[in-house]
């Protein structure tokens, strides 16, 4: 009769199999993982070797066993490519692409290399877009949770008085006193709007035509499409120019590059090219065609790059450019938002002051 586990032996089990398949890979885990690779290579040691040393180093469960299974894989005679597009939700398919460009060329650690590289860059490029959001993310949860405390502790008890006066109030102490009296009776109602707006946004979404029209409205904004058009061409031209650097087709490098940008209309401006590639096109003469999305000087840049043969150096030279421009933007996002802050708290405490103020005037006027 087999021996009964004990319950911190099945809770150990059950941990160990919860961060296994459930459980996320850090992004640091990841560069960490395909940094050693590369040094390890370099340095003269077989794939099966450094994935073996590799899998006892890990930390990350997951990745552990990952790393075990790639490398009990690659031990058949698959190639480490074809083993780690089993995993997308770990390595990427552009990084996939990359490894088995080395693969062919015979430069793995050199296409391990681009890839630290690439994910380093694109690592510090994410990390400033969302340092930058932070703050007025902040305010507007402050503003947000003032505002609440405003309507439903504040404002009931100075509009009181108003409400137990004969005289006719002004239109903003009446618009002020139904919004407080229906946060009050019908707050639930609120949150059930906001939900259901959420969620209706959510699923409208998955259409394509909305959110062609969404996410092209999002690049006619005034601070945040510019802010967008630089992030999605600084992710565009240093991905692509990584793809051209391991030796890949450019049909298919543009296609790939496609895959990292979360803006739809540049997918589909970039799917266009694909085509039109396909055809004998060049680039940049495509690209030309979409001026909001693709600035004269990336057009131009790369149209050099092709006519000069040197095309994953233009393309360099583009991403370093919009990186330090996403970078400069993202230090100045707060000078820049700062003043919409500062006139969207003054147009609310404006209009509250006046809502109070102005019965109070003529309350003190009649007397």
């Amino acid at each position: 009769m087999p021996e009964k586990e004990s319950p911190q032996t099945l809770a150990a089990r059950a941990n160990a199999w919860v961060e296994r398949h459930l459980g996320r890979v850090p992004f640091v885990q990841k560069f960490m993982f395909i940094h050693h690779l590369e040094i390890m290579s370099k340095a003269g040691l077989s794939i099966i070797n450094s994935l073996q040393v590799l899998a006892a180093e890990i930390e990350n469960k997951k990745l552990k066993h990952i790393v075990g299974e790639i490398k009990a894989e690659v031990e058949t005679g698959k190639q480490l490519s074809e083993v780690l597009a089993k995993y997308p939700n770990v390595f990427p398919h552009i990084y996939v692409n990359m490894v088995a460009a080395g693969e062919i060329s015979g430069k793995l650690d050199d296409a391990l290399g681009q890839i630290s590289d690439q994910m380093q860059k694109s690592q510090r490029l994410n990390a400033k877009v969302r340092g930058a959001m932070i703050y007025p993310c902040v305010i507007m949860v402050a503003m947000v949770g003032i505002a609440l405390f405003v309507v439903f502790y504040i404002m009931p008890k100075i509009l009181v008085m108003f409400t137990e006066m004969d005289a006719k109030l002004p239109l903003a102490t009446r618009i002020l006193i139904a919004i407080t009296h229906f946060g009050q009776n019908y707050w639930w109602a609120i949150f059930i709007a906001i939900a259901a707006a959420i969620f209706g946004y959510s699923r409208a979404l998955r259409i394509p035509k909305f959110k062609h029209t969404i996410h092209n409205l999002i690049l006619s904004l005034p601070i945040f499409g510019i802010i967008v058009i630089k992030v999605n061409l600084a992710r565009f031209t240093l991905t692509l120019s990584s793809l051209l650097s391991s030796t890949i087709p450019i049909v298919d490098a543009v296609r790939i590059s496609s895959e990292v940008l979360n803006n739809v209309v540049y997918r589909e401006q970039l799917a266009v090219a694909t085509e039109g590639l396909k055809q004998g096109q060049a680039l940049s003469q495509i690209l030309s065609a979409y001026k909001k999305t693709f600035p004269p000087m990336v057009t131009e840049m790369v149209m050099v790059g092709e006519q000069t043969g040197r095309i994953e150096k233009m393309l360099k030279e583009l991403s370093e450019y919009y990186n330090n421009e996403v970078e400069e933007t993202m230090n100045n996002f707060t000078a820049i938002i700062e003043p919409v802050i500062i006139l969207m708290l003054g147009v609310g405490t404006a209009g509250i002051a006046i809502a109070v103020i102005m019965p109070m005037y003529s309350l003190a006027q009649s007397v």
